[in-house]
Parts: structure tokens; C-alpha cells; sequence
């Protein structure tokens, strides 16, 4: 687990923007596995710099994201499709036939899992993109949820309904339920990058790389995979 330390926000995704351009290079046919939030929204606006001015193509790689809402569909505004055109597809030259979702939509929420599941079964990510929870959570996978566990149906606690209401006109309208990828769907990633800022987040940060490996801290499984970085800023690591 290589842990990098950064002075702030922006200098946390100039450095993660390096890390993904690189690979993209150095593998035209890339398979991305991304994720939505606050963490990773510098991350892409350096990734699309790079596209506008020359710089790494999409155009043969293929996307596969964390999670989606339940109940939103791909063009309302605050889904997890909605959120990735505005903040990195609509900005780079990929194909968006070639970009993955769970979707939110779907009527029957177990026979998505299924779908994307076997979908990640062909797709296995070069790279996970990662951000973390204040509790702890990677994609939606809660406290005390299985390391085994594939991509499933959540119930989202009431401490990320509230990180996320600030997103939302008021915490009413914030979904309950969520489809995310399982922690065996983001352990099956060649590596894993993460990205993480504030001091809301030490506290989770200093279990994830120092504490014990348990459920009750479901990003503390990153010990076992052999190729983590983790990009944080100075706040996020006060606790180190």
C-alpha cells in the first residue's frame, strides 16, 4: 500500500490525473473502473485537459463504475450516469457505448446485480478509482458488509444519506437504496487508486492503512490487495 501525501485538494488530483493518464497511454484498450463523489471531480477536469489538448485518448477504452441510486434515471441530474457525462465523458474523446453503470432504473434490482456482475466478470478493471466514505465505505459498502460480497442492493445508512444530502435540494430527497459493486468486484482490480481530502476523513484513513483488516471498516481490505495508492492530502492524513 503506497500512501502519497499532498500539500491540498488540487495537487491531490493533478497527481491521481498523472497516474490515469499514464496508464491510458501505456494501454490504449484500458479498462477503467471510476467512481462519482467530490474526491475524484479534479481528477477528471485534469483528465479532460489532458484529452483537449492532445494528450491520452479514450477512444478504445471502456468504463465501469462503482454505483448508481435506485430510482434515478441516467439523465436525472443527480444520478451517478448524469454525473460522470457532466463531469468526464462529455469532456473526452470516449465512446459512450463503451461506458458502464449499474442502472438505477431497472425494475427488478436483483437481475441487475446479475447483469453487471457477468458484465465485471469479462471486464476485469486495470485500474479501481476509489474515493472513501467518512465511515469507511468504499462504493456503497457499509459497515460490516461481506469481503465476498458481488455487486448487491443497499441500504444506505443514515450517515451517507446525510454526507450526501448536501448534493440534494434537501435530505428528503436523497435515494435510500443504492446498486453498488461488491468489495470481490473492486478487489478483482489489477490496482487500485485512491483519492482522498479532509480532515472528516482522517479518522477513517488512519483504520484503513493502520487498523485492523475487518468489516466493520470495509476500505481496511485494501491491505490485502498488492498494487494500492492512496493520494491524500494533508488534512485527510493528520492522523498517520
Amino acid at each position: 500500500m503506497k500512501v502519497i501525501i499532498t500539500e491540498n485538494y488540487d495537487e491531490m488530483s493533478k497527481k491521481a490525473a498523472e497516474i490515469m493518464i499514464e496508464l491510458v497511454k501505456n494501454n490504449p484498450n484500458a479498462i477503467l473502473g471510476l467512481a462519482t463523489g467530490s474526491s475524484p471531480i479534479g481528477m477528471y477536469q485534469y483528465m479532460a485537459k489532458d484529452c483537449q489538448n492532445g494528450g491520452a485518448s479514450y477512444k478504445n477504452v471502456s468504463t465501469v463504475n462503482l454505483d448508481e441510486y435506485v430510482g434515478l434515471t441516467a439523465d436525472h441530474d443527480q444520478s451517478y450516469a448524469y454525473f460522470m457525462r457532466t463531469n468526464l465523458f462529455d469532456h473526452i474523446d470516449i465512446d459512450q457505448k463503451n461506458t458502464n453503470l449499474p442502472c438505477g432504473s431497472a425494475p427488478d434490482a436483483q437481475k441487475e446485480c446479475d447483469r453487471y456482475n457477468a458484465l465485471l466478470e469479462t471486464m476485469k478493471q486495470d485500474v479501481q478509482v476509489l474515493g472513501l466514505g467518512s465511515n469507511g465505505h468504499i462504493g456503497f459498502n457499509e459497515p460490516n458488509t461481506p469481503f465476498d460480497s458481488l455487486t448487491h442492493l443497499v441500504d444506505l445508512t443514515e450517515n451517507t444519506i446525510k454526507d450526501n444530502s448536501r448534493l440534494f435540494a434537501s435530505i428528503d430527497e436523497v435515494p435510500r437504496q443504492a446498486l453498488s459493486m461488491g468489495i470481490k468486484n473492486i478487489m478483482q482490480a489489477k490496482s487500485i487508486l485512491m483519492v482522498v481530502s479532509g480532515k472528516n476523513k482522517a479518522e477513517a484513513v488512519r483504520g484503513m492503512v493502520k487498523g485492523e483488516i475487518t468489516p466493520a471498516l470495509p476500505a481496511s481490505v485494501l491491505q490485502l490487495h498488492p498494487f494500492v495508492t492512496i493520494i491524500c492530502d494533508k488534512d485527510a492524513a493528520s492522523l498517520l
